[in-house]
């Protein structure tokens, strides 16, 4: 297993301390489903906005600036695309105004890349039994 640079964790650690709002209210919703959601992952020269590992879905949340850097994006998308990541693109505007409707365009992008499983929260004491 390749390691990982120090600056490109120092960089995802910064990512995640300075979240945008959209960040930080898609991963609040998604934080509580399973299969488990991750923020700010490296995934060779990048590092994704959010992403779930099992599934191999990576989230990207576009601002403004993404207007101008089409070309690094679509390079990136590339590069995760051949790595065998699903990539799934959405503005941080459609975040904040249809955050039902993004959540569950993601959750059904899950299931489908985990052949048909919907991924579902688990309940909070789910195999705990009384002593």
């Amino acid at each position: 297993m390749h390691r990982i640079p120090a600056h490109m964790t120092a960089n995802a650690r910064a990512l995640r301390n300075g979240q945008t709002l959209a960040e930080r209210l898609l991963w609040h919703r998604l934080s509580c489903y399973r299969p488990r959601f991750t923020r700010q992952l490296v995934i060779g020269p990048y590092i994704v906005d959010i992403a779930c590992r099992t599934a191999k879905l990576a989230i990207e949340l576009d601002g403004s600036q993404h207007v101008e850097a089409a070309g690094y994006d679509a390079d990136r998308t590339a590069f995760l695309e051949q790595h065998g990541w699903v990539v799934l693109r959405f503005w941080n505007g459609e975040v904040l105004e249809n955050l039902e409707g993004v959540v569950e365009a993601i959750l059904n992008k899950a299931a489908e890349c985990l052949g048909g499983t919907h991924p579902q929260p688990l309940p909070s004491r789910e195999g705990r039994r009384k002593a």
